[in-house]
């Protein structure tokens, strides 16, 4: 004769394993999630900085060109924050 008093806990054991599993795979996302955002900001950083250097650039060769008078020239780096 068999008694069922320890046979009843045995599925506590698949849903503790399936728990344990939902858990790091929630903290794997949420790494990812870190380490996507952090390297997205430096591009985007990155960007913003060959952005400017191309402006003061566009700024230089028209400058250089006579295109525009020295005035013309400390306003608009000054109106670019350059």
């Amino acid at each position: 004769m068999m008694v069922h008093g320890y046979g009843g806990g045995g599925w506590m054991w698949g849903f503790g394993g399936l728990m344990m599993l939902c858990v790091l795979i929630l903290i794997g996302l949420a790494i990812w999630a870190i380490a996507a955002a952090t390297t997205r900001g430096q591009r985007v950083a990155a960007g913003d900085v060959s952005s400017r250097d191309r402006t003061r650039q566009v700024l230089d060769e028209c400058y250089a060109r006579g295109e525009m008078s020295t005035e013309d020239y400390a306003e608009r780096m000054h109106a670019l924050g350059l």
